[in-house]
């Protein structure tokens, strides 16, 4: 059986072995791959620490003290979630490949993760951020209109910062208004955007983009100040300044998303459209979206009715 012992031949191929079948076979997110092989390494580390050599010595009452002790250092309920994620699947694959005989994450309680939303923007605020998109790129900074474009297309179609950044430019039907973007799991889905958008990307594709291309620039649809494929960090930057710009609370670029899902049920989509358009593998993620709804009936019919 693989030893687990800090440094040895055999963890860090292990190690290894697993990061390939998250890739190949399991198609997740290269966030995700980093993030299960830190959870393994804690894992293993824990267990290291508890005086065991071999994989196959790690049990129930081991990763109950594992998650335990997580719990007792206030780590947040969605990383307690992740972790116990990431111990399952090591296991199921590790079971099926021959590395242990028996699952011990059978019995394991699920944690939890936390289902309180990001906040949701208001249309008058969000108004105020895209308008102040479109103001900046009037001084003709070629990165300014990157901006602008980036901004519209994260609110008119709730894509992830990550879908966006590896967006290419054949990926717009400029046409039929739609964008194509790659999400979790390598799953490729369509999604529509509007006429504001669109100005915005034409301005973008028409004046900016030829401004900061090259010759090794590729077919990103966003293009950093170099001529490079922007990166999530780049475009978080951009919405923390225009935030602050315009005054509302300070917000990610996956606040944006949810608005757009939050902005599309009160406007009175149904729950499968939206789910289609955020790319999510079940209903009942999206359907949090509703909540925020339906609080905000509710605070407005507590401040309105005579009788609330």
């Amino acid at each position: 059986m693989a030893e687990i012992t800090t440094g040895s031949p055999q963890r860090a191929l292990l190690r290894s072995d697993f990061a390939l079948h998250l890739r190949a076979q399991r198609g997740v997110s290269e966030h995700t791959v980093r993030a299960y092989l830190g959870d393994l390494e804690h894992l293993l580390d824990h267990a290291v620490r508890h005086g065991l050599v071999r994989l196959d010595e790690i049990d129930l009452a081991l990763l109950r003290g594992w998650l335990a002790s997580m719990a007792a250092d206030d780590l947040s309920r969605a990383t307690l979630a992740r972790r116990s994620a990431a111990a399952r699947t090591f296991f199921t694959w590790a079971v099926r490949v021959g590395r242990v005989p028996t699952d011990p994450t059978l019995r394991l309680g699920t944690a939890r993760a936390s289902s309180v939303l990001p906040a949701v923007l208001a249309p008058e605020p969000v108004a105020r951020l895209l308008d102040a998109a479109r103001e900046r790129a009037d001084d003709g900074d070629p990165v300014h209109l990157r901006d602008w474009a980036a901004v519209e297309l994260l609110y008119a179609t709730g894509a992830r910062v990550g879908e966006l950044c590896g967006a290419d430019v054949d990926d717009l039907d400029r046409a039929e208004l739609t964008l194509r973007v790659v999400g979790k799991g390598d799953k490729e889905r369509v999604v529509p955007f509007g006429r504001p958008a669109a100005r915005a990307v034409d301005a973008w594709l028409t004046q900016g983009r030829p401004a900061l291309a090259h010759d090794t620039s590729g077919p990103a649809l966003l293009l950093g100040r170099r001529g490079g494929r922007v990166d999530q960090r780049q475009l978080r930057a951009v919405v923390h300044e225009l935030a602050a710009l315009v005054g509302v609370d300070d917000i990610a670029p996956h606040a944006l998303r949810h608005t757009a899902a939050t902005h599309l049920l009160e406007g009175g989509s149904d729950l499968r459209s939206v789910q289609e358009i955020l790319g999510h593998a079940s209903l009942s993620t999206t359907q949090r979206y509703t909540h925020v709804s339906a609080e905000r009936l509710r605070s407005a019919f507590q401040l309105a009715h005579p009788r609330a």
